[in-house]
């Protein structure tokens, strides 16, 4: 693989706006506010920034939507949107375009008013022409059918799912900036109310709004900037499907596919992981990327998660602001893993910051299952 692009851009400011409940704004005021935020974190003006990605929920063409509300003309534009993970796919391409000098600071931004737009958990990335007449709720009955026959296949009981869910509570317990803070017990998972068998509503995500930015510039550039600079090691993204229904197997993700390749072009092994973000729209998903990524063999990630495995002072440090499960979720969760990374890596994380984050491995997940996109960011000392 190759390993030509490998700290050579870093990302050099990042921002967040009206996480929780945002009354009164928009997805583009909320996309605005938060890139104007990242924007003055990496020391620049709103005119340096020539470059723009950006994948939304609202807006057919993101990107010419995001330009005009911002006022700036770049020289480099990409709307890909291959769902959650599209963010992740856009650290590789805003590092792709750097370095080919076809811009020279690139924003990857996103923003959604899903809670106070009335919105719920649906989604309209399932072709529902295949399912429809079953009556299924998207995304969440997708969701199910891979908890179910995991459940099936490997033994795997609502209580370890359970465990994913009380994990995430306790790392937004040290986040102020959560939305869902409180005591949460795998008791309490357990009597939640039943959403889709065997998912109950505290095994989804939470319905946020939101609005994400980063910056990203050239590594000799980002040496100059004021922040310490948090450097792109590599990514790779793979998909296998778009519908639940045509999922080779309901128990693996293509993530077993995208991480060897973006672990190899970011020349680092599990061991060297100090933080995993993964995008957890469901408590199922995190045991599953946790298989698939190569944390454990597939069919023990329920067995892995137990017993505080990944909550505060477990062996993994896995989502540690609280995921999408209790920190924010406004539709498109990937940004918010670049987020929180990035503050890991700096430094800037406060009660949960961990003792030691130098390499953060990030899994984005879009569609049902279906776009898998890992990638790996890294301090001064993982180059």
């Amino acid at each position: 693989m190759n390993q030509a692009i490998r700290g050579k851009t870093a990302i050099v400011g990042v921002g967040t706006a009206g996480c929780g409940e945002a009354h009164g704004f928009s997805p583009i005021e909320l996309l605005g506010q938060a890139s104007l935020k990242a924007i003055a974190d990496a020391g620049l003006k709103l005119s340096d920034i020539d470059g723009v990605f950006a994948a939304t929920s609202s807006h057919a063409f993101p990107t010419l939507s995001v330009c005009e509300y911002l006022g700036i003309k770049p020289k480099y534009v990409d709307g890909t949107n291959v769902g959650g993970s599209s963010f992740e796919m856009h650290l590789l391409q805003a590092t792709l375009a750097l370095e080919a000098g076809l811009c020279n600071a690139a924003l990857i931004c996103y923003g959604s008013n899903q809670r106070t737009a009335g919105g719920r958990l649906v989604s309209m990335s399932e072709p529902q022409w295949h399912e429809t007449f079953y009556k299924p709720r998207h995304p969440i009955t997708s969701y199910s059918l891979a908890a179910s026959r995991h459940m099936h296949q490997f033994g795997t009981t609502r209580e370890q799912l359970a465990e994913v869910a009380v994990a995430a509570r306790g790392w937004a317990n040290l986040n102020p900036e959560a939305f869902a803070r409180g005591p949460l017990s795998i008791a309490d998972v357990m009597a939640s109310r039943m959403v889709s068998d065997p998912l109950s509503s505290a095994d989804c995500c939470l319905v946020t709004d939101g609005g994400g930015a980063c910056v990203l510039v050239r590594a000799e550039r980002a040496r100059d900037l004021p922040n310490k600079p948090v450097y792109f090691l590599g990514a790779a993204g793979a998909q296998w499907h778009r519908s639940i229904q045509a999922m080779p197997d309901l128990t693996v993700t293509a993530a077993s596919e995208s991480c060897p390749r973006a672990m190899e072009m970011a020349g680092v092994s599990h061991a060297d992981v100090d933080l995993v973000m993964l995008y957890d729209a469901f408590t199922i998903n995190t045991i599953l990327f946790l298989e698939d990524l190569g944390f454990c063999p597939k069919g023990e990630g329920g067995r892995f998660v137990e017993g505080g495995a990944i909550a505060p002072g477990g062996k993994l440090a896995v989502n540690t602001n609280g995921g999408g499960l209790s920190c924010v979720h406004p539709g498109m969760y990937g940004m918010f893993l670049i987020v929180e990374s990035v503050r890991q890596i700096r430094g800037e994380a406060g009660e949960r910051q961990l003792k030691q984050c130098d390499i953060a491995l990030l899994h984005g997940n879009g569609g049902t299952l279906s776009s898998q996109v890992t990638a790996f960011l890294g301090s001064a000392a993982a180059l």
